[in-house]
């Protein structure tokens, strides 16, 4: 290990960038981890953080720059944790999350595969139809701050603008920085765990522009000053279908319990993908990019359509069954699972809607169901969190599936190591291919293709 203590200074080259979007620089082989650096640029550095196995450091300067740099066009990129990766050039970006990829299918998967580029975002600004503001109150103005964390910090930054969604959010989030404490509602205080707004939630429709809100608020029951300010918003935003309160009174990182009433107008948006309508609510899953959500689902449905005549086709981690609503079309039956319930019941609503009538729902967790199922499916589509499917899950999609398993990840690392152990099952990795939901961030989206 070479003498690299903290607070040093030095010259170094970017290499390539990590899974989390940081610049990868080697001195005498040790590794250097340094935050907004892109590919090509020579750096001066300052060390911040020295381990026994890497470093960290931040730009003191930017001596050459890499030929993909290019200006953010947010003002806010450096401070705001949202945008990791806005001053690279954009189809570079693809580029760098594509060798991501590659490097975690060859690391930790094992497997020799050559994954292709990136199917981009459609849209790069205001593509983002979902955003989630935590909410604070300065100490001494009592004013109210709303937006996204400082990196590596619980640190508000103050959003006014924010050009990754559309206009109409940074709208009704500056309407509630200024009313709430007109109704005499504060900010909410994360180390003494007091004041009332949590956070501020809106869904809006890329289909119609209507938007949903959603105060999470630190109380177990409405009041007076909550409802005024909902109605409030309501009355103020044309563009505005249902204003709701969560109820949420616990410390914890997850943003909304399970305890939501709707206030004002309805609780659901409607999104429409692939000629399909789908009924959206609070606190259901959905993607955050529609436009490139659109992708994915058409690439899985052709990639069916061309490869089954009359499918019966198994859709776990349905959430609102939006794969197995889109795909119907060109199955003879679809089984979707979803464990939670508001999912199920909207996935019904949407059936309803879109008189599909080839769509079995069943609400109850995947592992669950997959125990106790005697049915073959031809296809089984595989859409989990993040954390990936457990051993048993992919144990029971392997007996379930009599030919192909689509496995949609948003977690390369995560896809890697459960592709590696379907692998070891004697199961056959045919494609993976990346589509790019988070423009500007390290996170990308992927759909593999297994043959069981």
């Amino acid at each position: 290990m070479p003498e690299i203590k903290l607070n040093d200074e030095l010259e170094v080259n970017i290499e390539k960038l990590s899974n989390l979007g940081l610049g990868i620089a080697k001195v005498d082989g040790f590794v250097i981890f340094v935050e907004n650096a892109c590919p090509q640029d020579v750096l001066k550095i300052k060390i911040t953080k020295v381990t026994k196995n890497y470093a960290k450091a931040k730009i003191l300067e930017v001596m050459s720059p890499s030929k993909h740099r290019t200006s953010p066009f947010c003002p806010m990129q450096k401070v705001c944790g949202a945008c990791q990766l806005q001053y690279i050039n954009y189809n570079y970006q693809l580029e760098l999350k594509r060798e991501v990829v590659q490097d975690a299918i060859r690391k930790i998967g094992h497997l020799d595969i050559e994954i292709p580029n990136p199917v981009p975002s459609p849209l790069i600004k205001a593509f983002r139809h979902k955003i989630q503001y935590p909410v604070c109150q300065t100490k001494v103005s009592k004013r109210l701050l709303a937006g996204y964390y400082k990196p590596h910090t619980h640190d508000i930054v103050n959003i006014k603008y924010c050009p990754i969604q559309p206009e109409i959010c940074d709208k009704i989030v500056d309407f509630i920085r200024e009313k709430a404490p007109e109704y005499r509602i504060s900010g909410y205080d994360e180390k003494k765990h007091a004041g009332d707004l949590k956070h501020i939630v809106i869904r809006n429709s890329a289909a119609t522009g209507e938007n949903l809100v959603v105060l999470v608020v630190n109380s177990k029951q409405n009041s007076t000053n909550y409802k005024n300010l909902a109605q409030s918003i309501y009355e103020n935003f044309a563009e505005v279908s249902g204003v709701c309160l969560n109820y949420n009174t616990k410390k914890t990182n997850v943003i909304m319990s399970e305890n939501t009433e709707c206030i004002c107008g309805k609780p659901v948006i409607e999104e429409k993908i692939l000629g399909k309508t789908f009924y959206i609510g609070t606190n259901t899953f959905f993607q955050v990019n529609p436009k490139s959500a659109e992708n994915i689902f058409r690439y899985v449905k052709d990639y069916i359509a061309a490869n089954f005549e009359n499918p019966v086709v198994l859709d776990a981690y349905a959430g609102i069954s939006a794969f197995g609503i889109c795909v119907s079309d060109v199955c003879d039956k679809v089984v979707s699972v979803e464990e939670n319930t508001d999912s199920c019941r909207l996935a019904e609503d949407s059936l309803e809607l879109n008189n599909i009538n080839n769509l079995e729902i069943h609400n109850e967790d995947a592992a669950k169901f997959f125990a106790k199922e005697k049915r073959k499916f031809d296809a089984v589509i595989l859409d989990p969190p993040r954390k990936g499917c457990s051993v048993e899950s992919l144990d029971e999609a392997v007996r379930l599936c009599n030919n192909t398993i689509i496995y949609v990840s948003c977690n390369p690392a995560t896809l890697a190591r459960d592709l590696k152990y379907l692998t070891e099952k004697g199961c056959r990795v045919q494609s993976i291919q990346p589509f790019d939901m988070f423009c500007h961030s390290f996170h990308i989206e992927n759909v593999a293709i297994i043959q069981g």
